[in-house]
């Protein structure tokens, strides 16, 4: 398989798997969108394995030993295009991103770390478990995606952490009920417990919907801290990748404000933008894309995920 025809490949993945992202990606130099798009489909294709779903879609349970089967298999995978070695278009793609930025082979296996503690049924109990969580599968590939785009100041890569902290607070609050569906719940068993949940049926049970909402909120109001603080690093990105992020930023900040908006109606269909919002959200992030990079920086809250590495 050639370089295009890996190209063309993770171009479809994207543009099925996210049209946020999809729609976002569009606005970067065509270099760095070629190496975003094949990150983005070789983590969207671990996810696809892990969870016996295509495309982020037809999510099934599955049992522990399938899973840390597929785990080591993914392991294995990551670490030989890390080499150079590769036998499909994901990996030749993951092989390519590697070379061309200097990925460390690290931050590729903390994100199969994230997977791992759902293979496992890790057990989230207070919020730190959960923001773990969100490193993992979220705040690295945002630290991972600034080096794609030429950026590898630690303070930078903080603030890249933090939007994906964000988009990844954001995605469990509109995904509560589809995650316990499968027996997933992210939800700190201490928030759960505060509001009489004992259960993941009482999770399923509509009756408890006005609960839901308000724990979807506390997830919401958690996220926005990450979302102000990621601004910082986005106006220290080229002017095209700034736009790109601030676009993103502002979508998945738009889902999760509708997340809230809906209440206990929040999960009859899932929560997403419409074609004119996430255009409206394209010519906001060119604004704050623009004016991220003449404001003054703020310190980073302390009070926010401190990255591991």
């Amino acid at each position: 398989m050639n370089d295009a025809a890996v190209l063309a490949h993770a171009t479809r993945t994207i543009n099925a798997g996210s049209q946020s992202f999809a729609a976002a990606a569009r606005l970067f130099r065509s270099d760095t969108r070629e190496s975003a798009v094949m990150l983005y489909t070789w983590c969207r294709y671990c996810d696809d394995v892990v969870d016996g779903q295509e495309l982020g879609h037809g999510q099934l349970a599955g049992t522990r030993t399938l899973g840390s089967l597929r785990m080591a298999q993914l392991e294995h995978r990551t670490r030989a295009a890390c080499e150079g070695q590769a036998d499909d278009a994901v990996f030749r793609g993951l092989a390519e991103v590697v070379r061309r930025h200097g990925i460390p082979q690290q931050y590729l296996l903390e994100h199969l770390a994230g997977f791992r503690m759902d293979v496992e049924e890790k057990r989230f109990v207070e919020i730190g478990d959960t923001l773990l969580y969100c490193w993992r599968v979220a705040g690295v590939i945002g630290v991972m995606m600034s080096m794609v785009m030429g950026e590898r100041d630690p303070r930078t890569l903080d603030r890249a952490c933090d939007l994906g902290m964000a988009f990844q607070l954001t995605n469990i609050a509109r995904d509560i009920v589809e995650d316990a569906a499968i027996g997933r719940v992210y939800i700190p068993q201490a928030w759960l417990e505060e509001e009489g949940l004992e259960h993941i049926d009482d999770i399923l049970d509509p009756a408890h919907r006005a609960v839901l909402a308000r724990l979807a909120r506390r997830l919401v109001d958690l996220a926005d801290p990450y979302y102000q603080s990621a601004v910082a690093g986005i106006g220290k990105l080229p002017l095209r990748s700034a736009w790109s992020i601030a676009t993103a930023r502002g979508v998945y900040r738009a889902i999760g404000l509708k997340v809230v908006d809906r209440g206990a109606h929040a999960w009859d269909s899932r929560t997403s933008t419409s074609k004119g919002e996430k255009l409206w959200q394209v010519a906001r992030g060119a604004a704050v894309a623009v004016g991220a990079r003449y404001a003054s920086v703020p310190a980073r809250p302390a009070e926010l995920f401190t990255r591991p590495m």
